[in-house]
């Protein structure tokens, strides 16, 4: 399946379109984003992970849930704008402080309905 999430109140996709559907309204750019900062048990661990190797299990758990609180962000202001997809779903980050970095998930919210109506 291509989509990221499909659900009965909303459809996020990276493609530019929902296979079996055709887009009947262009709501535009929805954008929802977070900025989290590192902390200091995690960078010990981290620490350690970097002498003998492995996954950074606490970046990889603080990446997770700034990828989902960006994401219902983004949901949050497709629905209030009507829209029943959000096509082109990107995630992108950034460096925004020393120790702290934002995550932006956008793409552009849309209506759908099915190519038979």
């Amino acid at each position: 399946m291509t989509a990221l999430s499909r659900n009965p109140s909303l459809i996020l996709t990276t493609l530019e379109g929902v296979p079996g559907t055709k887009i009947i309204e262009h709501y535009g750019l929805v954008q929802g984003s977070t900025i989290r900062a590192k902390h200091v048990g995690r960078d010990i661990m981290a620490g350690l992970k970097n002498i003998v190797g492995g996954e950074l299990k606490g970046y990889t758990e603080l990446l997770q849930e700034a990828r989902k609180e960006s994401t219902e962000r983004m949901v949050k202001q497709a629905k209030q704008l009507g829209a029943n997809a959000v096509v082109n779903v990107r995630f992108a980050t950034s460096s925004v402080a020393p120790g702290a970095a934002e995550l932006f998930a956008y793409g552009t919210a849309v209506k759908v309905s099915p190519l038979d109506s």
